[in-house]
């Protein structure tokens, strides 16, 4: 049965052209032209993926991503015409897995699909269950547990943790971590990288501000303490 990924943009065109290449590429494909309506279709149709514009009328990007992160973790792609780098990490920050910037390549986008699906359903190491601290990662299942909360995570923030507690008290670096959730090394984008740390510990963390399980090493990048 194919995955199913809604696209979100008020752009008819670009629309189309989304639709074209991924129906080429095997996917069953839903739209939406604004956030309220996508927000129907997502309740509706539950998609694998969902590719989001941010600059949309009636509801903007930014505000359908804080409305359905409340009910799904559904794996997103955040469009944008924007290059500031405080307009992508809002997006991080409200629960996005990934951004395409304005123009881009079509085969760019396509290999993101790709990551992203493939973080959100793999299923390394089945069966297997890591155990770090007072965390427990399910491969499997994919969940994770804090002492005795069950906590949600997005596919980037699920990998994100799985590769620190794979090995406890080694520093990975954020290329190295940026390689766990995209598949590739982007150089530029690693700082995204901090946003979805600090989106983790607001999960995993009693107090964020002061983190005491995913350890900053200044200057190189992330651990996770061994004990």
């Amino acid at each position: 049965m194919p995955q199913t990924i809604l696209i979100v943009d008020d752009e008819r065109r670009m629309v189309s052209l989304l639709q074209s290449y991924l129906a080429q590429e095997g996917y069953h494909v839903l739209t939406a032209h604004n956030g309220r309506e996508a927000l129907t279709v997502s309740q509706s149709a539950n998609p694998d993926l969902i590719i989001l514009d941010i600059m949309m009328p009636e509801m903007n990007g930014y505000d359908f991503m804080h409305a359905h992160r409340t009910e799904k973790d559904t794996p997103i792609i955040m469009l944008t015409a924007k290059v500031e780098d405080d307009d992508k990490i809002i997006g991080l920050e409200l629960g996005a897995d990934d951004y395409v910037t304005k123009p881009f390549k079509p085969r760019e986008l396509m290999a993101r699909v790709r990551n992203v699906l493939r973080r959100a359903g793999k299923n390394e190491a089945k069966g297997k269950t890591l155990k770090v601290l007072d965390i427990t990662l399910d491969r499997e299942t994919r969940e994770v547990i804090v002492g005795n909360r069950t906590i949600d995570l997005t596919p980037s923030e699920f990998d994100l943790l799985a590769a620190l507690m794979t090995a406890p008290g080694k520093v990975f670096s954020r290329l190295d971590l940026l390689d766990v959730i995209q598949g590739v090394r982007y150089e530029g984008y690693e700082r995204t990288i901090d946003t979805h740390i600090k989106n983790l510990r607001a999960k995993v963390e009693e107090d964020p501000r002061k983190p005491n399980r995913i350890e900053t090493v200044y200057g190189v990048g992330y651990r996770i303490r061994k004990s």
